[in-house]
């Protein structure tokens, strides 16, 4: 009795065993679908982001899915990046939209448009939930770019940047040649000032070469690695210029649509994830390189001016205005952050305390 009892026990394992080993053999061919992603940066805490983005890809898929990241001018030079997704040259960029705002402005609103009162969060928001998203994927078929775009990682408002003295009044910044990008340029522009165009790794030699009087970049920590500090000890945080801004991941269209509903899903989830990781994470190193360029490097820190923030106002009110006259999609653009805007600011502003009030309470 016990031997026939083993000998079924012994068959029925040797099944389990068999179809195992039936199964294994599909696993390990499965091969994993790897994507080449360029980046805009060529090293420090963005590429890190982009870095990040991909290993959250690469955990969500259990591996199945891999975007291996290229660092800045891999493939192709940052301006081509997008025309390279395009082609099919790269299956993937991670950059910001005012990158190729010279096809069309109104890419320059997915990032780094007028302020209404908003930051990059309730940007992000309109975008998720305010038909963002949808205006750009018409945005794309309208300049028939076989691209698909995620936006993710709200950045905080950008400093207005190094000067080689403290800016006290908007009528300083008359004439000083200054680096900035997107539309951005054409505010300062307005402001009398004379801009520059430069990518992040040339902004700190132009300014100790005096190529450029002035430059802003985005952050703290990026500035500090760029070695700001070194051609200047006079930042001015907060500005209007790029009150808000974030990363935009764009995916050959082709290949993306060939992906499983899986594979498309983890990409589409671990953008928005990435949202709050960038929060968290960017902002403690902000604060923290903040606090090292004053206490370790000398850097002078200030608030930018209430007459240059009002000044910029006037100068993004004279910009948009122009551009709208001439590009009705911009318009269309522009009319439906309006609309998010004014209801979700007026909800907040409303039901926010004074947060500064609460920290010069403790702090001040």
């Amino acid at each position: 009795m016990n031997n026939s009892v083993n000998r079924r026990r012994f068959i029925k394992g040797g099944a389990v065993a068999a179809g195992a080993s039936l199964a294994a053999p599909s696993i390990a061919r499965a091969q994993a679908t790897t994507l080449k992603m360029q980046a805009a940066w060529g090293g420090g805490i963005f590429l890190e982001n982009a870095k990040s983005f991909a290993e959250r890809v690469n955990e969500m898929s259990g591996g199945s899915l891999k975007i291996e990241v290229l660092s800045v001018d891999s493939v192709v030079k940052t301006s081509q990046m997008q025309d390279a997704v395009h082609r099919g040259v790269l299956d993937a960029c991670h950059y910001v939209s005012a990158y190729w705002y010279g096809k069309s402005k109104t890419a320059s609103l997915f990032g780094t448009g007028p302020c209404f009162g908003w930051s990059s969060q309730e940007v992000l928001g309109w975008v998720y939930q305010g038909g963002g998203q949808e205006l750009f994927d018409e945005l794309m078929a309208d300049l028939k770019l076989n691209i698909v775009s995620f936006f993710n990682s709200p950045m905080p408002a950008q400093p207005l940047g190094w000067f080689k003295e403290e800016i006290k009044d908007a009528s300083q910044m008359n004439g000083l040649k200054y680096r900035t990008v997107g539309l951005a340029a054409d505010v300062l522009l307005e402001m009398g000032m004379s801009v520059v165009q430069l990518p992040g790794g040339e902004i700190q030699p132009a300014m100790k070469s005096g190529l450029i009087d002035a430059a802003e970049f985005n952050n703290p920590t990026s500035d500090r690695d760029f070695g700001m500090q070194d051609v200047s000890k006079h930042y001015h945080l907060a500005s209007y210029h790029q009150s808000q801004e974030f990363f935009e991941i764009s995916f050959n269209k082709k290949k993306f649509d060939a992906l499983s509903p899986e594979h498309q899903a983890i990409i589409k989830n671990a953008s928005m994830a990435e949202n709050s990781w960038f929060y968290w994470h960017n902002t403690k190193r902000y604060s923290d390189d903040l606090i090292k360029l004053q206490e370790e490097q000398g850097v002078n820190v200030y608030r930018t001016p209430d007459s240059v923030l009002e000044a910029q106002l006037g100068a993004w009110d004279t910009v948009v205005d122009r551009i709208v006259s001439e590009d009705p999609f911009f318009a269309k653009v522009l009319d439906s952050q309006k609309a998010y805007a004014k209801d979700v600011m007026n909800y907040l502003n409303l039901n926010q305390p004074d947060y500064k009030l609460a920290y010069n309470h403790y702090f001040s």
